[in-house]
């Protein structure tokens, strides 16, 4: 499989496609939808809604899950609002912990240009 990076630039002109014919202001399970038909396409392996394990003083809480999982080693958030809430980025890092995965994508589907809409997350 293609190194982080490559695999992450595949990721994000996937995605910018989806953004390019469906533009902003749909719900986020829409581009969820639209981004796993677009990697399919392209033939980038992806799992959608992983469930994740979190682990709180040696308990395991479940419930957690993530919206994509590229590859087995990226993880893709979604988002689909007109100003990324500072959560968002708290919120990927978790996962990253949580799953010990090394590289995110967070992705904003509510930009009007999705360049603005895409942060890189590593541990």
């Amino acid at each position: 499989m293609a190194d982080k990076d490559e695999l992450t630039e595949r990721i994000i002109g996937a995605a910018i496609e989806v953004h390019r014919i469906l533009g902003p202001g749909l719900l986020e399970s829409i581009y969820e939808e639209a981004l796993s038909i677009e990697m399919s396409l392209r033939g980038i392996p992806f799992q959608r809604q992983v469930e994740v394990d979190v682990q709180y003083k040696g308990h395991v809480i479940k419930g957690q899950r993530l919206d994509i999982l590229v590859a087995g080693q990226v993880v893709v958030e979604l988002k689909s609002v007109a100003q990324l809430p500072e959560v968002a980025m708290a919120q990927v890092l978790s996962y990253l912990k949580a799953t010990g995965f090394g590289r995110g994508l967070l992705i904003n589907f509510g930009a009007s240009r999705l360049v603005d809409g895409v942060k890189r997350i590593s541990l």
